[in-house]
């Protein structure tokens, strides 16, 4: 698999730098390109850093880290925009995703994409989390009130908010997945044992970021940024290891979705998993991507995009949010 044009190809550099060194041009091309698509060419960048590459490449490689501590810089001031907004409620603001990996300084935010800020905070503050953020220059995105009302009655986030000047979108969390899922995590859980990394801002615990990825990946989404998604998996694990894991995700309902995001992402990063089929049909759709990073697979992309609404919500509301969204010519929140 790894000598593959495909998402492989991404993978096994992640894992074994030195490996690139094999590459001819049509090899850097397929890999860059890949990186690109993936939104990890920061990743690869700093992974690939020390490593002998040809001088175009390195060039390539030294944009995307500098882009990438340019985006690191952005997310952490958005996060104390946020907090300043959020103060004098004494909201503890709980960060999630990339910015919360580059805000704690962890091995997952080197080179890191960071694109919304998304953050956590407890389900009964969402009213005055909303009003503080549009006193302070945010604004809805989705003005459309049937996505509106969908947002706020069964999502697990308010609807996006968009800032008027700098342009830079914030998803406020209640919990981690939509309350229509068939799962249904521990929000409090998740907001009693954060961590505070700096004055007034917190991550999850270690474990709750594992579960967490593992929710959006396998619980909530179509397996799109699956390749990001593991490594952030692989990195935590190799940074904090397993302690406590299996105990925190089987509290979260989450045991299946987390032991899978471990074998995928041991598959993928780190020492060979044995695999099931279920297993192998996951890792073709969240490497399909060809030479020149396009999407590839577009069957099983299919099927994984059915299934991620599946999940979301239950069939007889699945079909009337999907009649509802066709009659009004637009995909709705459930497609992500």
């Amino acid at each position: 698999m790894g000598g593959a044009l495909d998402g492989w190809m991404l993978a096994e550099a992640l894992r074994s730098p030195e490996s690139v060194r094999a590459l001819d041009a049509e090899g850097w091309t397929a890999l860059l390109s890949i990186a690109r698509a993936e939104q990890m060419i920061g990743t690869l960048a700093w992974r690939l850093d020390g490593v002998a590459v040809p001088a175009g490449v390195a060039r390539i490689l030294a944009d995307a880290r500098a882009s990438a501590e340019q985006g690191r810089i952005i997310a952490l001031w958005e996060a104390e925009a946020a907090r300043r907004a959020l103060a004098p409620l004494g909201v503890p603001l709980v960060l999630l995703k990339g910015t919360a990996f580059v805000a704690a300084d962890l091995q997952a935010g080197q080179g890191r994409s960071i694109g919304d800020l998304d953050i956590l905070v407890p389900r009964e503050t969402l009213d005055a989390v909303e009003a503080a953020l549009l006193g302070a220059g945010w604004e809805w995105v989705k003005p459309d009130p049937y996505d509106d009302a969908y947002y706020r009655q069964w999502m697990h986030e308010l609807p996006p908010l968009i800032h008027r000047d700098r342009d830079r979108m914030i998803d406020v969390h209640h919990t981690i997945l939509p309350l229509t899922a068939r799962i249904t995590p521990d929000a409090d859980a998740l907001l009693t044992d954060a961590v505070e990394v700096a004055p007034g801002l917190w991550t999850l615990s270690p474990q709750d970021m594992i579960v967490h990825a593992a929710a959006h990946l396998f619980a909530d989404g179509d397996l799109a940024g699956g390749m990001r998604n593991l490594w952030d998996v692989h990195c935590l694990v190799e940074q904090f290891g397993g302690d406590g894991l299996s105990d925190r995700a089987a509290h979260h309902g989450l045991s299946h979705q987390v032991d899978r995001a471990l074998r995928l992402a041991a598959a993928l990063y780190g020492a060979r998993a044995e695999l099931g089929l279920a297993d192998r049909a996951y890792l073709r759709r969240i490497t399909a991507r060809d030479g020149w990073g396009r999407p590839t697979r577009p069957i099983t992309r299919q099927a994984f995009y059915i299934r991620s609404h599946w999940l979301r919500m239950p069939p007889a509301m699945l079909a009337r949010h999907l009649w509802t969204k066709w009659r009004k010519g637009g995909a709705g929140p459930a497609s992500g």
